[in-house]
């Protein structure tokens, strides 16, 4: 069974595959519905993404509004990211807390991001990066905050970032909290 430690923002988890290794190599489960179901979490997954990232990126802060919001299990296939989301939920006790952690292709480690949160990466070495998403990708209902807003002062373990031209333009936090309230 697969290690699953819970994030200090509710419902955010960490899960650390059994690995098996020998002289060949070594397997692991990368995804089993039953780790999450232990956890609570019940909803399918329609939609698997897939992106590469060279060295020194950062992509995000993202989300999904509305009908369209998106739970996440995301993980490394190749090279190492640090990922880092924020909770967005109006709700929250922790609305506008952030929660990172290293994912690595060589502890395989997953995080689960529930709907209500926005997500990123920043990309310490090349990699590849796959996640199963629980709702379709739909452009109108697509959310950002400023990835570098210093309200959040979230350290990116980067030096000069490579960051998109939507990236940069996302509200801060606090722009988004008053104009959206929050998810």
């Amino acid at each position: 069974m697969a290690q699953i430690i819970k994030a200090p923002l509710i419902g955010v988890l960490e899960i650390f595959p059994r690995i098996f290794e020998d002289q060949r190599g070594y397997f692991f489960e990368s995804y089993r519905e039953d780790w999450l179901q232990s956890e609570g979490v019940t909803h399918g997954w329609v939609q698997d993404n897939q992106s590469y990232s060279q060295k020194r990126t950062v992509r995000g802060l993202h989300f999904q509004k509305g009908e369209f919001a998106q739970a996440k299990l995301v993980r490394v296939i190749q090279g190492r990211v640090l990922d880092v989301v924020v909770d967005l939920r109006r709700d929250s006790p922790t609305f506008g807390e952030i929660y990172s952690t290293i994912l690595d292709a060589q502890r395989n480690n997953l995080m689960y991001v529930p709907t209500g949160f926005a997500h990123g990466f920043s990309v310490l070495e090349d990699s590849v990066f796959a996640y199963k998403c629980s709702n379709y990708y739909h452009k109108e209902s697509e959310g950002g905050i400023l990835w570098n807003d210093p309200a959040l002062a979230i350290d990116w373990q980067i030096d000069e970032p490579i960051t998109s031209e939507k990236d940069a333009v996302w509200p801060t936090l606090e722009e988004f909290r008053s104009s959206e309230g929050g998810l």
